[in-house]
């Protein structure tokens, strides 16, 4: 499951990106998240509080460190799960690397969770790549309330709106459950 967001994030998103992710270690689920600042640093911190696993998908080449100040996260990371990379070993962070990044990222996922987000964010790109591959899509009511594409997106089928998470969490344990009994 991707857990993802803003790196300019609130109190309440840093809080409830962590607590998805240590609800999501507890039903068995790797957390799969970017190694951004904010909302994708909570949530690989919650996985490791949680004794979860991890996987970063980077936005560069797997011998890049960005950003720089997640070094010590990105250790940890590889330490106790996976780093991934689909570029080239000393490929740099650009825009383009970075939206690509969130790609891979709904694509490995069985459902992708967005915390909080801009209106021109990674995040957006991510929710719109998680719908093209058919993934569900849990978008907080933050995500809902801040940009328009939350807005657009929330009457979507496959999309669902939570305000906390437990409801996050809620929606999860029946997605899985649909998966499971269509499997």
């Amino acid at each position: 499951m991707s857990v993802v967001g803003s790196r300019s994030v609130s109190v309440r998103g840093r809080q409830m990106a962590g607590a998805v992710a240590r609800g999501l270690v507890e039903r068995g689920f790797a957390v799969i998240s970017g190694l951004a600042t904010g909302v994708d640093a909570a949530a690989h911190h919650g996985t490791l509080a949680a004794g979860g696993r991890p996987i970063g998908v980077l936005g560069t080449g797997i011998t890049r460190v960005y950003p720089e100040t997640n070094r010590a996260l990105h250790e940890r990371v590889a330490a106790a799960g996976a780093l991934v990379s689909q570029f080239l070993p000393e490929c740099p962070p650009d825009k383009h690397t970075l939206a690509l990044r969130n790609a891979t990222m709904a694509g490995l996922s069985r459902a992708s969770v967005v915390v909080e987000a801009g209106e021109r964010s990674g995040s957006r790109v991510h929710a719109c790549y998680a719908l093209a591959c058919s993934r569900p899509l849990i978008v907080t009511d933050a995500v809902v309330a801040s940009t328009r594409w939350g807005r657009e997106l929330a009457h979507r089928p496959g999309v669902y709106v939570a305000s906390s998470a437990a409801e996050v969490l809620g929606v999860v344990d029946q997605v899985a459950s649909d998966v499971d009994v269509g499997a």
